[in-house]
């Protein structure tokens, strides 16, 4: 028996080790009884990404639940968690579940759990489904069926939904010359339909997703970052990873716009060019020029822990205008409260096709405001008890400086930020879905960001 945990972002295991088709029975049959437990006449939409054997987990997520007395709702074919999401308002449903895991490495798969909002289901209700997971589900799943089973067209619901709130007229009309790299994963159709002049990339089937996990950081797009700077003349890509709730950009000449400018950029547009408020929602490791931004605009500004279920738990409950975290998940007002790199890619390209400005004139715009700055990231592969050392070391406060930086201050949201002079920070967390020590810097310029993360890996390491 395999003790089941949801992380950060739900649960998630390698494929054939512990992510079986008994152990997704396991955890289906728990969300089944917290659904019966409380909702009359429950209801789910569940939905997979591009990974392998992704339809029979579904399946069987749908044949355990539907046994249990839940109507579902089964998306047929690959679709984003976003689709799964905006599904669950569409279709009025109780909960939604997602066979993926995300942006993780091939090998593995996971199980998302997402609530009646549209949103990530809120922690202590996770908790509660975790809770009722039994050592062995007793069920023969080969005697279950999908007769009692809808199926629903959960891409055509978020094409159709897109089409209302853009206008994607002025995109197509415009002379921008767009490119979309999908990293095989789960948004490689709906591009097309909505923008079919977009030059694409990786948008084959492949469950492997060529080796590299669908992350869409510059280190996995590097082929995409190649392609936009030979061509010349390709003003903006998007990317997205497995399941599509995560954004990657790049300019014209390929170089990577990291999610801390385009929060800003989000904010800028939203507030001076279309009018709109309301409070602004941050994860822990975003960047010091946010609350600049808001200040600047007269927003309300909050920071939370790293994982977008704390940011979304704000947006049900409050008037929020953007909800955002470093690792590419963005949400804003009028849509879900769901990260989603698809949304956030068109609203940026109706940014541009509608003032006619270029992505770094854009970015100009926002430093007028908060000043130029650089952020960088680097995961340290460590051995666990390395990683657990220094850890306990930040825990301990055994860290005054780094080379010869002097810290002044120490934040510890989550994760361990240490801040030095210049709006220059790093941080130290462990990662929450993935076995390494993650390290971030912002500085003013990008030398001096890495030269950061060197003097903090050197003390670190030795």
């Amino acid at each position: 028996m395999t003790k089941i945990k949801f992380g950060t972002d739900g649960w998630r295991a390698i494929i054939a080790k512990e992510y079986t088709a008994d152990n997704v029975a396991r955890v289906s049959l728990a969300t089944a009884q917290w659904l019966n437990k409380n909702f009359d006449n429950p209801s789910v939409v569940i939905g997979h990404d591009c990974r392998y054997a992704g339809e029979m987990f579904a399946e069987t997520a749908a044949k355990v639940l539907a046994n249990e007395g839940v109507k579902v709702y089964l998306a047929k074919g690959f679709v984003s968690t976003p689709m799964v999401s905006l599904g669950i308002v569409k279709q009025s449903a109780s909960l939604g579940v997602v066979i993926t895991a995300s942006h993780n490495p091939p090998c593995y798969n996971g199980y998302k759990l997402k609530g009646y909002f549209g949103g990530p289901l809120l922690p202590d209700q996770v908790q509660e489904v975790e809770d009722l997971i039994p050592d062995t589900h007793g069920l023969d799943l080969n005697k279950l069926t999908l007769e009692a089973i809808e199926y629903v067209d959960l891409e055509r619901m978020y094409v159709e939904h897109a089409k209302v709130n853009f206008d994607l007229d002025v995109i197509n009309n415009s002379n921008l010359n767009l490119a979309y790299d999908p990293m095989f994963g789960a948004g490689k159709a709906a591009v097309p339909r909505l923008l079919p002049k977009t030059k694409l990339i990786h948008d084959d089937d492949n469950p492997g997703f060529h080796g590299t996990a669908p992350e869409p950081i510059h280190r996995n797009l590097q082929e995409f970052s190649d392609l936009i700077k030979d061509s010349g003349n390709i003003d903006c890509g998007l990317a997205t990873d497995g399941d599509a709730d995560r954004i990657g950009l790049y300019n014209s000449s390929g170089k990577f716009i990291d999610s801390h400018h385009l929060i800003l950029l989000l904010i800028h547009y939203l507030v001076k060019y279309k009018g709109m408020n309301g409070k602004v929602v941050t994860a822990f490791s975003c960047s010091v020029k946010v609350a600049k931004m808001c200040t600047h605009y007269g927003l309300e500004h909050e920071t939370v822990k790293i994982g977008f279920k704390h940011i979304a738990g704000i947006m049900v409950k409050e008037d929020v205008l953007l909800g955002g975290e470093e690792s590419g998940g963005i949400a804003i007002k009028g849509h879900i409260p769901e990260r989603d790199g698809i949304w956030m890619g068109l609203v940026i390209w109706e940014y541009m096709a509608k003032t006619g400005k270029s992505l770094d004139d854009l970015i100009q715009e926002v430093y007028d405001i908060v000043g130029e700055f650089a952020f960088e990231r680097i995961d340290l592969f460590l051995e666990e008890d390395k990683k657990l050392s220094i850890v306990e070391n930040c825990k301990k406060d055994a860290y005054s400086q780094f080379g010869d930086l002097s810290i002044e201050r120490i934040e510890t949201t989550d994760g361990f930020k240490y801040f030095f002079a210049k709006d220059s920070w790093v941080m130290i967390r462990p990662s929450g879905t993935e076995p390494v020590l993650r390290t971030y810097a912002e500085a003013p310029t990008q030398a001096q960001a890495f030269d950061l993360l060197k003097k903090v890996h050197d003390t670190l390491l030795n």
